[in-house]
């Protein structure tokens, strides 16, 4: 698969790199900021709940294209769910977190899944499952197994990370982009042939007798 993406992927249009829109959905307190600024900083440290949505830019390189990631981290309180719909716009990415240690974070992050699903069609939006913490084996209260059989029978990325440790964090969002430089050679492929077929339907196309005037 990297061989093939590797080889297939083209540079943008216009010549300029990419930009797509990733939210983080979850509960609070399962790690979503934690995530988020271990992967744009390389640290960590425990974070004050979100209030509303924070920002944060990160460019990624992947078998040598650059794709800039506009990181949306979300508040996870109950009182801010209602009008997460609102920073939906212009997504080209989600990553529904949960963590490992608190089973109503997973259950959760389903029900924000079904609330992407209101919005998105499948082939609009990348979307990985994020089980944080996964360094807390002794409290680990969601198995791999469980998250992994949910990810694949709704079709979605599925990555354990820890922002503590820092493992698998950057793996997920090398999934996710690596997910999206497919979407976008498809794309572009699929225009490439609607532009094929256009073309050879216009050249093929009978061409209209002239009328003759007469005096």
């Amino acid at each position: 698969m990297e061989q093939c993406i590797e080889h297939s992927v083209l540079p943008s249009e216009d010549g300029k790199v990419p930009v797509h829109k990733l939210m983080l959905l979850g509960s609070s307190n399962v790690g979503k900021s934690s995530i988020t600024l271990r992967f744009v900083r390389d640290e960590f440290r425990d974070c004050v709940p979100t209030t509303g949505c924070d920002f944060f830019s990160k460019r990624i390189c992947l078998y040598g294209k650059n794709l800039d990631f506009e990181i949306w981290d979300t508040a996870g309180q109950e009182i801010y769910h209602s009008v997460c719909h609102l920073y939906y716009r212009g997504t080209s990415a989600a990553m529904l977190v949960y963590d490992t240690t608190h089973q109503e974070s997973f259950f959760r992050a389903q029900l924000w899944l079904q609330e992407l699903q209101k919005y998105f069609s499948p082939e609009e939006l990348v979307i990985a499952l994020i089980g944080n913490k996964s360094d807390l084996q002794e409290e680990r209260k969601v198995s791999q197994e469980d998250g992994k059989t949910f990810a694949d029978k709704n079709k979605l990325l599925f990555v354990e990370t820890s922002a503590q440790t820092g493992v698998g964090v950057q793996e997920s969002f090398e999934a996710i982009a690596r997910e999206l430089m497919i979407l976008e050679l498809q794309k572009r492929e699929r225009k490439h042939r609607l532009d094929r077929t256009v073309t050879m339907f216009g050249a093929h196309r009978p061409r209209q007798k002239m009328k003759c005037c007469t005096s």
